[in-house]
């Protein structure tokens, strides 16, 4: 009875310790950084959009699409030094053109921060080493603007343009480069053809604007091209009088965020609405 018992307990034991060894439901690597080997995913978080503060001397606040990711060794395998860990990411970034922000790692543990540009944006990526590298946690977040999710209902539309006489849309998306809607922005353009429809003595100008990448000239006619395309959906769609509405770009001229990062750029590509 007693051998029975203890055999129990010890196929107990080793089965508990390998589904502690399996990856977290759910989680999965960043699709750019694969994990050190022998490790195991305990915790994981992806969020479309979220704000860090990486451990850079200052500290740097970044925003945008996050990972955070938590390895821990599995039982019996070879661990890795914190020095080791976290060069093997650092290193990487830097190779593809990166460049380390921090590090500030010893035989014990610590943390390293590395930026590197991708398709126009920034990728930052901080690691953290802890247990003298039986644990290490990666932050990613790829520089990006919030996407606009909560739109103007066409009474909050009135009032706006009552009380300041301009509202700004930012959910109002185009193809990169081009003047074409996507079909994602008739949620963002409902509100106003209703506003325009319940509201039969109301004029507007239609101005487009834009961030700096690219060159002045052509983004100052992509943003009239991307205004006259708003007001031809609001007519074609809400049979609203052409009359009614007028349109103008001004390309990157009257930014309201600064065009140094993602998040300021997202913020310069808008359509505004003026009361007339």
């Amino acid at each position: 009875m007693r051998l029975w018992l203890i055999a129990a307990v010890v196929c107990l034991s080793a089965a508990t310790g390998m589904a502690q060894d399996k990856d977290a439901d759910g989680s999965k690597d960043h699709p750019m950084f694969s994990r050190m080997p022998g490790y195991y995913i305990e915790e994981y978080d992806a969020q479309d959009f979220s704000s860090v503060e990486f451990d850079t001397d200052p500290p740097r606040r970044v925003e945008g699409r996050l990972w955070k990711i938590t390895y821990w060794l599995k039982e019996g395998s070879r661990k890795f030094g914190p020095v080791q860990i976290a060069r093997n990411y650092t290193d990487l970034m830097v190779t593809r053109g990166g460049k380390k922000l921090y590090d500030n790692v010893d035989s014990s543990g610590g943390s390293t921060v590395a930026q590197m540009p991708i398709s126009g944006k920034n990728i930052y990526l901080q690691v953290y080493v802890s247990n003298a590298g039986e644990v290490y946690d990666l932050t990613v977040v790829e520089e990006a603007g919030m996407e606009q999710k909560v739109e103007f209902s066409a009474m909050e539309l009135a009032k706006a343009l009552n009380d300041n006489g301009s509202v700004a849309l930012h959910n109002i998306l185009f193809d990169t480069g081009k003047a074409t809607l996507k079909p994602e922005s008739a949620a963002a353009l409902a509100p106003v053809g209703e506003l325009l429809k319940n509201d039969a003595a109301l004029t507007l100008e239609i101005q487009g604007h834009t961030d700096n990448v690219g060159q002045a000239a052509a983004n100052l006619t992509l943003s009239r091209n991307r205004a006259a395309a708003v007001k031809t959906y609001l007519v074609q769609t809400f049979g609203i009088p052409t009359a009614r509405l007028t349109t103008a770009g001004f390309g990157d001229t009257k930014p309201v965020a600064p065009n140094t990062a993602e998040t300021g750029r997202a913020q310069n590509r808008r359509v505004e609405l003026v009361k007339k």
